[in-house]
């Protein structure tokens, strides 16, 4: 597949969208998994300037879609290192495209096929979790 250099895990656009990265994203081709939009969009507490925000963010970001491969091999990683399915169609993702993982999920660093990469944050986030409206 190729020339795609970073995919944005769900937890890296909440960091990018609250304003939490310490430093800007790395410079490269960006994109996020159809997996990402659906967590994003379908969260139910979205407020509309939350929801303005991530209109404008996901039309300036190439998304991939489900193919045979990535499921094919989501199913491999969510049996070989027990991922969540939103996890393993992430993970599936990044290595078919040969991207970099941005993403601060413990679990997925632990995919020895997977490139990941940590995000510094301005401040330590517990509790934040996977919610675009929670508050910091």
């Amino acid at each position: 597949m190729g020339s795609l250099n970073f995919l944005l895990d769900t937890n890296a656009v909440i960091y990018l969208h609250k304003g939490l990265l310490k430093d800007p994203l790395p410079p490269g081709r960006m994109a996020i998994s159809f997996i990402t939009e659906i967590e994003l969009r379908s969260f139910p507490g979205l407020l509309g300037e939350q929801e303005a925000w991530l209109a404008r963010f996901l039309a300036n970001v190439q998304h991939i879609g489900l193919s045979h491969e990535i499921k094919e091999t989501a199913i491999r990683f969510r049996r070989t290192y027990r991922l969540k399915i939103p996890d393993a169609l992430i993970a599936a993702s990044t290595t078919l495209h040969g991207a970099i993982l941005l993403t601060n999920d413990d679990q997925l660093h632990k995919v020895p096929e997977l490139i990941c990469r940590r995000l510094e944050l301005t401040a330590p986030t517990p509790g934040l979790g996977k919610h675009i409206a929670a508050s910091t």
